[in-house]
């Protein structure tokens, strides 16, 4: 089996700053870590791996320092890393990102056919969650996002089951290989490194790939020419000005503090109290 991983080399969103003239992100000086989402994405594929054999893949694409976060999966066991890098490239957004992804995934599928593509189901640095379901169409393969849970895998009959979050529940969708999944949060743990996976990482050379070499005709579809998406403007939200208030509960039975608590949210929301008396009311 043949397995992809996307991801990507994100700026730690804990050590973020606003520059407060231009309101653009400060990226100099923060350190860099793999996509939290992505690692679901990764250790979901490693375990189809151990149970049913077969390689992972990882790709991304991204400045020639993105290598750091390839080597940190290959560490984590992964059998192979792919790094698309070129001038060509910079200034993408979810489309043309997606586009660029695209390209080198098919290459990969020319060596070897790709039975599953992973994606975490979005980024920290975008929130978009587009450029898992933009390869999945320009791929054309069948996409399965927010997946908490695979519940099987037939490598004969090509099909896989797996428990999808939605709105209200959670969905039970079967569909044939190839596929594209992106993995919610929460759905594992990433595994230890162990010692002889970072002693490879620390030698393997990574594949780098430019966007001839990923096999991309088209360079109007890359970067800034290809990214329809304009970012006007990028702020902080402003600081909430008002303290939280203190409720003595010294002395109260759990009915009372709840009462107490009620009371005061009453207090400082009137409005919502009248709404919760229309309610019952059935006005």
């Amino acid at each position: 089996m043949n397995i992809v991983v996307c991801i990507k080399q994100v700026p730690d969103s804990a050590q973020i700053r606003v520059h407060p003239v231009t309101n653009t992100i400060m990226r100099q000086g923060v350190p860099t870590i793999i996509n939290p989402y992505d690692l679901f994405a990764l250790e979901e594929a490693l375990c189809l791996r151990d149970r049913f054999g077969g390689t992972v893949t990882v790709i991304t694409m991204g400045p020639p320092m993105a290598d750091t976060s390839l080597r940190k999966a290959l560490a984590y066991g992964a059998d192979r890393a792919v790094l698309l890098t070129d001038r060509f490239f910079a200034g993408s957004d979810t489309l043309a990102t997606s586009f660029a992804l695209s390209q080198g995934i098919s290459r990969l599928a020319a060596e070897a056919p790709v039975d599953i593509v992973f994606t975490g189901k979005q980024t920290i640095d975008g929130d978009t969650a587009q450029v898992g379901p933009g390869i999945a169409k320009r791929l054309n393969l069948h996409q399965l996002t927010y997946v908490e849970h695979i519940d099987s895998l037939d490598l004969e009959a090509r099909e896989i089951t797996v428990r999808r979050r939605a709105e209200g529940g959670v969905q039970v969708l079967k569909t044939g290989l190839p596929c594209l999944i992106t993995m919610l949060e929460g759905t594992n743990s990433i595994r230890f490194a162990s010692m002889d996976d970072m002693f490879r990482a620390a030698r393997t050379r990574l594949d780098k790939w430019s966007a001839k070499d990923a096999g991309v005709e088209d360079m109007q579809k890359c970067g800034l020419r290809g990214s329809p998406t304009v970012v006007k403007k990028v702020f902080a939200p402003s600081p909430r000005t008002e303290k939280a208030k203190i409720i003595d509960i010294a002395g109260l039975e759990p009915a009372q503090i709840a009462d107490a608590a009620i009371e005061t949210l009453f207090e400082a929301n009137p409005e919502l109290h009248e709404d919760l008396r229309a309610f019952a009311s059935g006005a």
